[in-house]
């Protein structure tokens, strides 16, 4: 629990960033802040259930290749995406899968169009308006190879008289195949051609089957959108064909952004029954079924296979097929959606429930390192932070659900592989293995994951060695003690039950359970262990308890205001004590007849209980910041404008540091104040004393109790504070602190005593020069044996280099000229050095040389400085960044503490057997007197 670590020697001094004691105004609060801040793949992935049905993911296509080609292969370069780099560069890394038909038709590039030949000529297009003008059969428009279809819907318009502003967004230009018959056209299917379609490539390398012709009509946008919508709800109609083959596309598809190349080598990870061994004659009859596999074709375009697929089902030229061949075809091809083998080479979930289970699919494979679950949204996503690689349809999915990140391959094959980690997105719904998830867990193969109301899915990785699932029955646990210790339904026996109860209460672990109810009543009774001397820390230690069981077992919004609400508390103790110090000062006396200073035993029993709030506000701030840095690490995951509350937690943490680092400035603050309050009288003495009036021998450093009396009281006051931060275990930075600042006040109180008095009780003079640096050796020497001396060393240089200027010799000194004596002794202004010079006792008579005077110019910058030290220059405090001593990794070794721990568990028991009914607390069978 405790680390044993201690600085050998002397405390390094650090410097402070607050300012503290006496002549502190207005301290500027600065604490030293710890520095600050997940990869998946192509699953055959749930789309939302409205672009399933509408079958609106074309599947994504290989680049086509620049020179020309033949009919079939000049089709695929229809569905080409137009920016450079191919279908997978850029584009924020999305799936043609989850764009629309018409958004990924763009213009043909450049170097694709050749010089206008006999056939790229302009011609004329007849394009049918019977739902702008009725009775008008057609207009006719000119049109190229590069004519596009919003161009064409534009001119038809303009054709037809409508001269509304944006009319084009309002019609759409559809493709319709059908014959006439008796005279009257029957449309068979209809296409809304996409806005950036070209209607004469369309026209030209995609021919309707024998029997039927082709035109084009120009619809209201609305009318076509709602016969899509009628045709989705009854599974029927003249597009029944087409959204089955783009569900097929879209199973092919989903999952990721995996690059066309990567997809083709792994086939194995969604096949259909054309790969499996059925004969040769089976595959002869069904060549009408496509194959689920994308990038199937090892040479051009992946859409090639499927429009010969296409031809040879509807047969060109071939007679159509009878009614039984056509049911049987239409079974495999339903037979090829269900018969999947899951991937070999990739993690996956396996979906068990879901929302629309008739239109999502069945497993989920992840092609990237870091895959997020989420809902479909309309509109754009603002950054790739919003990147979604699985879309789940439910009305409690958040947009950013859950993200899972596989484990990263060990550099040695023959090692295990680690486990992948799963962690919800604030606000989200997940269960792992039947329990709420809050924090980021391990996800191991087998395990059940739950995201809301409605989907469950088996996390599988072949990869990793195959274990039994954790979620397999067996003894359950709860974080309560009831539940966890007094559970009858795992089938433990009474005497079983009584064994780990009393197990628990006597255990060193460093665990604390307890209820969300519980916890003022327990927050109660730490804050009164800090009166018990047995427990220094342990405050701090069993706050940091209570921390880490609120973030391992509640709900995430518990911890910021549990952290918050131990903050106040300890402000609360610790201004109570500092009214009862004040209290109980001599000043504040008067009335009853006590007058005169406190001794420093005094002075040390009032400020223990502050010294020992300060060293647990020290460690319980280490504690708070870092739960913090795990709150600002989800933060920087989902960003600020995906989850407004962990920027709220944030605030709330952050507050509550503020008040911490307001109770350790102000314990150091009043602390110093009273030590510097009792060194103020005691200083004197070593000015005035003669050490050597005494016995003692000065050769080697003495004990306190023989030091000249001069000298004693000072030494007292520094043994006694020493000994209370010992005993209080203080931190060993702040140890150095506080000394650094008893010094600083020592050594300014000294000088500025020799200053004022040097000139009329002949203090600036050989003799006395002597007595004071032995005095001051002393204390030193003393100061060093202690582990002292360095920080003692660095605050106390104004006062020895004084002291050593009075002791030079008087004849030598006579002989120094001003500019010799301001090289020697830099320590002290000018006009320090100028005020003792001027007042140093020479012989009766006899006046300062005049080699001691400065310059003129000196002269006049001497006249406006100030020759006392000034206390408000104090060193800053600096709050620690290492060398706390609470451990949690460790089982409680200090008796006194284990102790107390006990006894925090038989209370937190007691309260928790209260609340059950009269009638159950006998049935748990636990008496924590046993």
């Amino acid at each position: 629990m405790f680390s044993d670590e201690r600085k050998d020697g002397s405390p390094r001094f650090r410097k402070l960033h607050f300012p503290v004691g006496l002549w502190i105004n207005s301290p500027k609060k600065h604490f030293a802040k710890l520095g600050r801040r997940w990869p998946s793949v192509g699953s055959v992935k749930s789309t939302s259930s409205d672009t399933a049905s509408r079958g609106s993911e074309p599947v994504e296509m290989r680049p086509a290749t620049k020179n020309k080609a033949s009919r079939h292969k000049r089709l695929s370069t229809l569905f080409q995406r137009g920016w450079s780099g191919g279908p997978t560069g850029g584009g924020g890394g999305r799936w043609s899968s989850e764009k629309k038909l018409a958004d990924l038709i763009d213009p043909l590039p450049e170097d694709r169009v050749e010089p206008p030949s006999q056939g790229e000529v302009p011609g004329v297009l007849k394009i049918y308006g019977g739902d702008i003008s009725t009775g008008t059969n057609y207009k006719s428009v000119l049109a190229t190879v590069r004519s596009t279809a919003r161009q064409l819907v534009r001119e038809a318009l303009e054709r037809y008289g409508v001269a509304q502003s944006n009319a084009e967004d309002a019609y759409v230009l559809c493709d319709v195949v059908g014959s006439a018959t008796d005279g009257s056209w029957q449309a068979q299917y209809l296409r809304a051609v996409g806005d950036s379609e070209r209607p004469l490539v369309l026209q030209d390398v995609w021919k309707p089957k024998t029997g039927c012709t082709r035109r084009f009509e120009i619809r209201r946008r609305c009318d076509v959108e709602k016969m899509t919508e009628g045709e989705d709800d009854d599974g029927t109609g003249i597009n029944s064909q087409t959204r089955r083959q783009q569900s097929r596309r879209s199973r092919a598809a989903s999952g990721g952004h995996v690059a066309p190349k990567e997809r083709a080598d792994n086939l194995s990870l969604r096949r259909s029954i054309s790969d499996m061994n059925l004969s040769t004659k089976r595959r002869k009859d069904r060549k009408g079924v496509l194959s689920m596999a994308a990038g199937e074709s090892a040479e051009g375009s992946t859409e090639e296979p499927r429009l010969k697929a296409t031809e040879g089902a509807e047969g060109m030229s071939a007679p159509p097929a009878s009614e039984e061949e056509a049911m049987d075809v239409a079974n495999l091809e339903q037979l090829s959606q269900c018969l999947i083998q899951p991937p070999t080479e990739h993690p996956y979930f396996l979906q068990l429930l879901g929302y629309n289970e008739k239109q999502e699919f069945v497993i989920h494979v992840m092609t990237r390192r870091r895959h997020i679950f989420g809902r479909p949204e309309r509109r754009p996503a603002p950054d790739q932070s919003s990147y979604v690689d699985t879309f789940l349809s439910a009305p409690d999915i958040l947009p950013r659900h859950c993200c899972v990140v596989s484990s990263v391959p060990p550099a040695d094959p023959s090692q295990p592989r680690g486990s992948a980690m799963v962690r919800p997105f604030r606000g989200a719904s997940i269960t792992h293995n039947g329990a709420p998830l809050h924090r980021q867990v391990e996800l191991a193969p087998g395990d059940l994951l739950g995201m809301g109301q409605h989907f469950l899915f088996m996390y599988k990785d072949p990869r990793a060695a195959v274990a039994p699932p954790v979620w397999l029955p067996k003894a359950w646990v709860s974080p309560g003690l009831v539940g966890a210790l007094a559970c009858q339904a795992c089938g433990r026996s009474l005497q079983e039950r009584q064994e780990a109860f009393r197990a628990y209460l006597k255990s060193r672990e460093p665990q604390l359970r307890y209820r969300p109810q519980e916890q003022e009543a327990l927050l109660a009774e730490i804050v009164k262990l800090q009166e018990m001397p047995s427990c220094r820390l342990g405050p701090a230690f069993l706050f940091g308890l209570c921390l880490e069981h609120a973030a391992r077992e509640l709900e995430p919004g518990h911890l910021p205001r549990l952290i918050a609400r131990i903050a106040q508390l300890v402000k609360e103790a610790v201004w109570e004590k500092i009214k009862e110090i004040g209290d109980r000062q001599p000043e504040n006396q008067q009335d009853k007849g006590e007058t005169g200073n406190l001794s420093i035993e005094e002075v040390a029993a009032d400020l223990r209980p502050l010294m020992l709030w300060m060293a647990n506000s020290m460690e319980l701030l280490n504690l708070v910041q870092k739960r913090v840095l795990d709150i600002e690490k989800d933060l920087d995951m989902e960003g600020v404008s995906h989850n407004a509350l962990l920027s709220s937690d944030l605030e709330m943490c952050d507050e509550a540091m503020a008040t911490l680092d307001e109770v350790i400035m102000s314990t150091f603050q009043q602390s110093v104040y009273y030590l510097t309050k009792t060194l103020y009288s005691a200083l004197p003495a070593l000015l005035d004393s003669n050490p050597f009036t005494t016995m003692t021998d000065l050769s080697h450093v003495p004990e306190l109790s023989s030091m000249p009396e001069g000298i004693h009281g000072t030494l007292a006051i520094y043994q006694a504070t020493l000994e209370l931060t010992r005993d209080c275990d203080l931190h060993p930075d702040l140890v150095s602190q506080t000394f650094g600042y008893l010094f600083f006040f020592s050594n300014a109180s000294l000088l500025n005593t020799l200053m004022e008095r040097g000139s009329s009780q002949s203090l600036f003079q050989w003799a006395k020069a002597v007595q004071i640096r032995t005095n001051l050796d002393l204390v030193l020497d003393w100061l060093q044996g202690v582990g002292l001396g360095d920080i003692a060393t660095e605050f106390f240089r104004k006062l020895s280099t004084l002291a050593n200027l009075l002791c030079v010799p008087k004849n030598s000194l006579l002989q120094a000229s001003w500019s010799r004596l301001k090289n020697d002794y830099p320590a002290l202004t000018p006009a320090q050095l100028q005020h003792v010079l001027r007042y140093y006792q020479l012989a009766p008579g006899c006046l300062p040389p005049e080699c001691w005077n400065p310059s003129e110019k000196e002269k006049d910058e001497i006249a406006n400085c100030d020759i006392f030290e000034s206390f408000t220059e104090h060193p800053p405090l600096i709050l620690p960044c290492e060398g706390f001593r609470l451990r949690f990794s460790e089982p409680v070794s200090d008796d006194n503490l284990h102790r107390q721990l006990v006894r925090l568990r038989r209370f937190l028991w007691e309260l928790e057997r209260e609340s059950l009914p009269a009638n159950q607390r006998a049935v748990y069978g636990l008496d924590p007197s046993q």
